[in-house]
């Protein structure tokens, strides 16, 4: 196992929220913070990947070999990105294109008074 000055080795990582992902662990530091990157080997259902993690998101972190990691990767279902976005968040769905008809002779656009009539 390497030193803790350097750790590079595979492992199987637990997260708050009862999360796992395994791979290869390393430190990185971004913007004056220390991460763990886990670069997750490729599996039959997601090709290689990586994920970063601050310390506080992080309950244990288990060294294993690089077999384990692998075998261990492909029953952990981690995903590489999930993407969220709050239902109140999204723009609303327009599919009634009469607001936007090009073929409408009526549309009356350079700044005269409008004499469509309306139903």
């Amino acid at each position: 196992m390497s030193d803790s000055s350097s750790f590079d080795n595979y492992c199987i990582v637990e997260l708050f929220g009862h999360q796992k992902i395994v791979g290869r662990v390393t430190e990185q530091v971004i913007g004056g913070q220390t991460f763990i990157r886990v670069d997750v080997p490729p599996t039959k259902r997601y090709p290689e990947f990586t994920r970063m993690f601050g310390s506080g998101a992080i309950y244990s972190i288990t060294p294993v070999s690089e077999d384990i990691a692998r075998a261990a990767a492909e029953r952990v279902y981690a995903e590489p990105v999930t993407v969220y976005i709050e239902p109140s968040h999204q723009l609303p769905v327009n599919n009634d294109n009469d607001d936007f008809d090009d073929d409408d002779d009526n549309n009356n656009f350079n700044g005269d008074d409008d004499t469509r009539e309306f139903d």
